[in-house]
């Protein structure tokens, strides 16, 4: 298996030799990757200033949309935090998160970001959960950019189409995790915003945002989420 989904300008970007001794490590375990033990909402968050325009034409599960980057295979399970965190089918859930240089699809060209992605609609999209409320997506790992830890955007609406919950899934950092292993891409960490100063997370003090992550560079990571919403 590949581990990095590639174009020649990111290639060229990361250094030979620090990709080869990066892809021999590998995340075996971190985070929770639940958003409550104790069956209760995952919290509400904003969703930023980069909401995807139009999520019902983006039914699909690879929203990778020809984005470099090291594959990241999503699995995230919506319960019903009304109803002892039952799995639910039929719920609508979108994602959306930036590519491996902190830009977004659908914005661009103004102060916020610099570079012009408004006419592509790379790294969103939306499924369908299934019989255990798992949705999943291939994608590739997110960047960062300022003012923010590496993150995912998640709403989750039910089968008539109404809001159920916008929040955000977080990664676990330090020596060992993907955060480290990925280190930022191109960019490094030099500047990085950790989830204890981030200003969405850092008030999530029993860690109900955290995704677990495993994997590695040379055979991709998988992230793993539980988020309980009302319904």
């Amino acid at each position: 298996m590949v581990g990095i989904i590639s174009t020649p300008i990111l290639w060229e970007a990361c250094k030979k030799d620090s990709l080869e001794a990066a892809s021999s490590e590998a995340v075996t375990d971190s985070g929770s990757g639940t958003s409550s033990s104790t069956c209760t909402a995952a919290p509400t968050e904003t969703e930023g200033p980069f909401p995807t325009k139009t999520p019902s034409g983006y039914v699909r599960s690879d929203i990778t949309d020809g984005r470099s980057g090291y594959k990241l295979t999503a699995k995230i399970t919506i319960a019903n935090s009304n109803k002892d965190c039952v799995p639910i089918e039929g719920a609508m859930v979108d994602i959306w998160h930036c590519d491996a240089e902190g830009n977004y699809s659908e914005y661009g060209g103004s102060g916020m970001q610099s570079t012009n992605y408004q006419s592509v609609h790379f790294l969103r999209g939306r499924q369908i959960t299934d019989a255990n409320g798992l949705v999943t997506f291939t994608s590739i790992f997110p960047g960062w950019y300022n003012g923010r830890a590496t993150h995912i955007h998640v709403h989750v609406y039910n089968a008539a189409g109404n809001s159920l919950k916008v929040t955000q899934i977080a990664f676990p950092e330090g020596a060992g995790t993907a955060v480290a292993i990925v280190n930022g891409y191109k960019k490094g960490m030099s500047g990085y915003t950790y989830n204890a100063k981030d200003n969405v997370f850092s008030d999530d003090t029993t860690n109900s945002e955290l995704a677990t992550v495993t994997g590695s560079i040379a055979d991709g990571f998988n992230l793993t989420m539980k988020i309980n919403v009302p319904a």
